[in-house]
């Protein structure tokens, strides 16, 4: 099925003047520009604050169509998803804003992306509306920001190497994160904060946040052990201290769905887990512990309403993150090890040259986006994918070609 072929637009960014679509809006101009080769469009609630965004962008954005569409508008999203084939959308967080148009999407046969890190909230929109996104043709695929696409992406590509080098994939796989800087967003803060506090009333979500399989068919799971660092530890692979990877949570739920969808490509029993590396010697095992200690005070206060308005006191509000040259300050560095079933191992990384929650993940967002509108064949059907199990090798050469990301093998053994 063809979606939405006859549309005026290819993609219309959603959320364009939150901070990180303004982001976006902005990588979209100065990489594709406003001429007839991709026709899009931003989109929001506000014509003021739109028009603003346009002048904030200068003259070259005067040609830049404006979509008029509100989360709390359900004719105005179905508006807007039959003008477009692809909708962008970074209105968060998304487990209180974004189900309205996941429904419009599902309805219309419109593609969507998002940077959503809320897995419960997947979970519930794969159960309402995998069959009706089958039967329209969309296809939807979250977590198309720093959180999944470096780690999603970095396994299939390990795995694609693995079996090119060894006839075999890798069963278990680690990744850690060897080096990041960048600033926190409030809109990123805000959706962390929601998780803590859906969690702290529902202990039913407590259990289903623990579940690595939580966003898996029903008849994908594993008798292995999986395993999810809670503490300080150390690594003996990499001779370094690690810490829980507060992205983690997310990040592994997205890589086992990717395997799922994919025929369990990696394998039925596949592993993976991720962690931060925080050094060597004493100075790095402190850093763990301090970390370790720091996430469990942010979730346990999030958590408890007599603590979370201190918590959003002291943390950036939606809206507020880091500035452009913190952006371009910014970057990551993740590293892969694999071993396969007859015991051969691989190393690979993963590095951004922007700061990892915006300037990074805005052009992964914006390049997911135009991978579904122009690279995805248009016979692949409708329903819930992942990163790596729609868009696979089409969005990797995006990302390395214009993203400023890097995949590469370190070493192989």
């Amino acid at each position: 099925m063809t979606n939405n072929s006859d549309s005026p637009f290819d993609l219309v960014v959603f959320g364009a003047t939150s901070f990180v679509g303004s982001i976006l809006t902005r990588y979209l101009l100065e990489t594709y520009g406003t001429d007839a080769s991709v026709r899009w469009a931003i989109a929001g609630r506000s014509s003021q604050k739109l028009a603003r965004l346009k002048g904030e962008l200068g003259s070259e954005a005067d040609n830049l169509p404006v979509v008029l569409a509100d989360s709390s508008d359900d004719a105005s999203l179905q508006a807007m998803c039959q003008q477009t084939r692809v909708v962008i959308s970074t209105v968060g967080p998304y487990a209180l804003y974004g189900e309205p148009l996941i429904r419009a999407c599902v309805r219309n046969g419109t593609d969507y992306c998002d940077l959503t890190g809320e897995v419960q909230w997947i979970r519930k929109m794969i159960e309402r509306y995998e069959e009706e996104a089958r039967s329209s043709g969309a296809r939807i695929v979250h977590c198309c920001g720093f959180d999944s696409i470096p780690s999603d992406l970095g396994v299939w590509f390990l795995q694609q190497q693995a079996e090119q080098t060894f006839g075999e994939p890798c069963k278990d796989v680690r990744m850690r994160v060897k080096a990041a800087k960048g600033g926190l967003s409030g809109g990123t803060v805000a959706s962390m904060i929601n998780i803590a506090k859906e969690a702290g009333a529902d202990p039913q979500l407590r259990k289903e946040l623990a579940n690595p399989f939580s966003i898996c068919p029903a008849d994908h799971r594993s008798e292995t052990r999986q395993p999810s660092l809670k503490t300080a530890e150390f690594d003996e692979t990499f001779g370094v201290w690690l810490a829980p990877f507060v992205m983690g949570a997310i990040n592994t739920r997205i890589v086992h769905r990717s395997n799922a969808l994919q025929g369990a490509r990696y394998g039925k029993e596949f592993t993976y887990d991720e962690a931060m590396m925080t050094g060597r010697g004493f100075k790095g095992r402190a850093a763990a512990y301090a970390m370790t200690g720091a996430l469990g005070a942010f979730f346990t206060a999030s958590a408890i309403k007599p603590t979370r308005w201190i918590v959003e006191k002291l943390v950036p509000k939606p809206g507020e993150g880091p500035s452009p040259e913190e952006q371009k300050a910014g970057f990551f560095d993740l590293r892969f090890s694999g071993r396969t079933e007859s015991g051969k191992t691989l190393m690979s990384k993963v590095t951004g040259d922007r700061d990892p929650g915006y300037g990074s993940t805005s052009k992964m967002l914006g390049e997911a986006g135009m991978c579904l509108a122009f690279d995805i064949d248009q016979e692949r059907p409708g329903g819930f994918w992942t990163p790596a199990s729609l868009l696979d090798g089409n969005l990797l050469t995006r990302l390395q070609k214009k993203a400023g990301l890097t995949f590469e093998v370190v070493k192989a053994g």
